[in-house]
């Protein structure tokens, strides 16, 4: 099966054959030494000297932490969104009593980061801006370089939502003076789900000495003080470690710059190959993200169906559109573990399921 989501990606499977190993104990001298090898990779690939913790979560547990670890009831947030994700960011504060801004941008576009700064320099009183680096729902990557600059400016929390970029797609924390970002293991890292990655920074730490929102199982004050003592403060994914760290091996072999480069690559080959079938992308592709590709369903064509046709009569299974753009997208995952001959075995069903559900594909793709 060609699973072609943008998360969980298919993993290799020396990282699967790693999850299989016998536990350990999660208290001993064998896990201490793995989670500091481990947080030692994750730093590498977060570009950062700053903490980076191991979270047994969801990439939506990773962002609740981000909120709980750094606000308080009534501080006021500028929630920048672009998308379902972002939305979620937004969501998530405000069950805690965060005020939240909520900045939206049109569905397939970028952020400006122009209105952003705007938007800080007409409300003094926000602390901290919440964004989605990469918005999976849209296929489109957020200039966070920008963003981030803009921040700076105010001396305000940047708080980021890079699930679905971080280890894909640049994002050097330090340089760009992230204060949280937030990733998981399904996506970039080619492990399976049940681990998050949390990087940081002083900033953060000192806003989280005075958050009073509650917060007892994402606290990264404990997960700091167990880290020290070579642990976790809950029982940790041990199998899930155990895959992380043949992945990190893996992806720290070929080399940060490389893996940039390969989904730069391969996120053009997807892009082109589509508009090369007579389909339209639905992400301004000044912005269109590297590991995932948002392309309109035809007006013709019911999108479930082709969908349902992809994955059961040839094999490739591809992610739908969501909240408001159900059955308006489909979604081609290109990230973790993809390569070229992945892209062109999913448009060559595309190539041949599109005419069975009322689409003709140009003669010059036939």
């Amino acid at each position: 099966m060609n699973l072609r989501i943008p998360g969980p990606t298919p993993c290799p499977p020396e990282v699967l054959e790693a999850t299989g190993r016998q536990m350990i104990n999660h208290r001993g001298p064998e896990f201490a030494d793995l989670l500091a090898r481990l947080t030692s990779g994750l730093q590498t690939i977060f570009q950062t000297k700053k903490d980076v913790f191991i979270l047994t979560t969801s990439g939506t547990g990773a962002m609740e932490a981000a909120v709980v670890n750094t606000l308080s009831p009534g501080d006021r947030v500028l929630n920048v969104s672009i998308g379902a994700f972002g939305d979620r960011f937004a969501s998530i504060a405000e069950t805690y009593g965060v005020d939240v801004v909520r900045m939206e941008f049109e569905w397939g576009k970028a952020a400006d980061p122009d209105e952003i700064e705007k938007a800080l320099a007409a409300d003094p009183a926000i602390k901290a801006v919440l964004i989605t680096h990469n918005e999976t729902a849209t296929g489109v990557t957020n200039d966070l370089e920008t963003v981030a600059k803009v921040v700076r400016r105010f001396d305000k929390l940047l708080l980021v939502d890079a699930v679905s970029s971080l280890g894909a797609i640049p994002l050097p924390v330090d340089e760009w003076d992230v204060d949280v970002a937030v990733t998981a293991s399904q996506k970039g890292f080619k492990v399976p789900p049940a681990l998050a990655f949390a990087s940081v920074s002083e900033r953060a730490w000192k806003a989280a000495a005075e958050a009073k929102i509650p917060r007892f199982y994402l606290d990264f004050a404990k997960a700091r003080d167990f880290r020290d003592k070579g642990q976790t403060p809950w029982t940790p994914a041990v199998s899930v470690f155990f895959g992380l760290e043949v992945a990190l091996d893996v992806l720290l072999k070929e080399g940060i710059e490389n893996i940039f480069a390969r989904h730069a690559r391969i996120g053009n080959k997807t892009r082109e190959a589509v508009k090369s079938l007579g389909l339209q992308l639905f992400a301004d592709e000044r912005f269109a993200s590297n590991t995932v590709t948002a392309v309109r369903v035809p007006e013709s064509v019911d999108g479930p169906s082709l969908n349902k046709l992809m994955r059961e009569e040839y094999g490739t299974v591809l992610a739908g559109g969501q909240a408001r753009l159900a059955g308006k997208i489909f979604r081609i995952g290109h990230l973790g573990l993809v390569s070229e001959a992945d892209i062109d075995a999913t448009m060559d069903a595309l190539r041949k399921a599109l005419p069975r559900v009322g689409f003709q594909v140009p003669a010059a793709a036939s």
